[in-house]
């Protein structure tokens, strides 16, 4: 079992990647939020960057690589078949082009059009996000089963008609505020096979405890999407896990698909580079194989350093949260700071943000006087000045 992979030390925003970033006109940032998009998704590591530099030397055939990469996902995931897709949005937009069109391929260069073929994906009304999105990009439209605060496997069959295509179910992360009256995952594939209707699920943030990565394709979703930067692949990969003959639709749906199928499918701004291929395959590979107490115990030395420059300050509350026992996949392990009102966070975060050197935290979502502080993805001496930074930020709120 490897161990998590350390960190180079550079706090130095002035140094050649400050520099790198100042020729753009723009500002390096401490990613002190998380694993977001908005900020760069993930942190790679030496291995995986070593991989994407090495592919990078001589080119590919891409539908060769994208079936082979597909093949090594999907064995470590102990999975029928697997497709690397340009992020877990795509990933879910796939899987529906795939579900529309497996029984009418004259279809796939139609899509969004859909009138005259089933069209409707089923979605739970009380867990409903914006990347629902995602969904209706192939042209479904969205039937919402279930009333504002659950739904039951008997309002999921009631919903489940002549034209269902899918049931999308969101997985919650294990947190409280999460669960949302979702029923099991097992209770949804029953009643959706019972219908022969596939199951997908948006498990984009799931990748820790491992098993999660297995879990849904185990027990008979069939596709499961997750993002590659929550696994510290290229934030710009994603997964489709799941049935092979439901993964080679997706693959025809996709970008090479466009390309070498025949078909002028949707997929074709979805596109992933060979670099990036090989770096999802090893980022996923490390993090299977990875020690993560030691991650953890990492962490803790950070959150420690923290926690300790901000104890004892007015109107302040800080405490450590953690992935093992408060699931916020973004997050990860980090500080949660609770203030006294959602206008001071704001401010923090904001007076945080705008100094120099550029700190990047983020008020909670649902909490919204509290502050998330990931340690995620510090370097060699971050926590230190982000602790100075903050108490210093927070004393003259004060």
């Amino acid at each position: 079992m490897s161990e998590a992979p350390s960190k180079p030390s550079n706090t130095d925003l002035d140094s050649e990647t400050g520099r790198l970033y100042q020729e753009l006109g723009t500002r390096a940032v401490i990613n002190c939020a998380g694993a977001y998009t908005v900020m760069g998704g993930s942190y790679l590591s030496p291995g995986v960057r070593a991989a994407m530099e090495t592919a990078n030397h001589r080119f590919a055939d891409m539908q060769g690589l994208l079936h082979a990469g597909g093949r090594a996902v999907a064995q470590m995931l102990d999975a029928e078949g697997a497709y690397i897709t340009s992020g877990a949005a795509a990933a879910l937009t796939l899987a529906v082009a795939a579900c529309l069109t497996k029984d009418h391929r004259d279809y796939l260069e139609r899509l969004p059009d859909t009138a005259g073929i089933p069209n409707e994906v089923i979605v739970q009304k009380s867990s409903r996000q914006k990347y629902d999105r995602c969904l209706i990009i192939p042209g479904a439209k969205l039937v919402e089963a279930g009333d504002a605060d659950a739904m039951t496997p008997g309002q999921l069959r009631d919903a489940i008609g002549p034209n269902t295509v899918a049931v999308h179910y969101l997985a919650p992360t294990g947190a409280p505020t999460d669960a949302k009256g979702r029923p099991p995952i097992e209770s949804v594939i029953e009643v959706a096979h019972e219908r022969g209707v596939p199951v997908i699920v948006d498990a984009a943030g799931l990748t820790y405890p491992v098993d999660n990565l297995r879990r849904y394709a185990r027990l008979g979703a069939d596709l499961v999407c997750y993002a590659g930067k929550y696994f510290d692949a290229p934030q710009s990969t994603g997964l489709v896990v799941g049935r092979r003959d439901l993964i080679d639709m997706v693959s025809i749906n996709g970008y090479v698909g466009f390309e070498t199928s025949g078909y002028h499918t949707l997929g074709r701004p979805m596109k992933v580079d060979r670099q990036e291929i090989f770096g999802c395959v090893v980022a996923l590979r490390e993090w299977l194989a990875m020690d993560h107490e030691v991650r953890f115990a990492l962490y803790g030395e950070r959150i420690d350093v923290i926690l300790r420059e901000v104890k004892g300050l007015p109107g302040v509350e800080a405490y450590r949260i953690s992935e093992r026992e408060t699931p916020t996949p973004m997050v990860r392990d980090g500080v949660r700071l609770r203030l006294d009102s959602p206008q001071r966070a704001e401010a923090a975060v904001m007076a945080l943000r705008e100094a120099e050197p550029c700190i990047w935290g983020r008020v909670d979502d649902l909490l919204r006087d509290c502050i998330n502080l990931s340690v995620a993805f510090l370097q060699d001496g971050d926590a230190e000045l982000i602790a100075r930074r903050l108490r210093e930020v927070l004393s003259a709120q004060g």
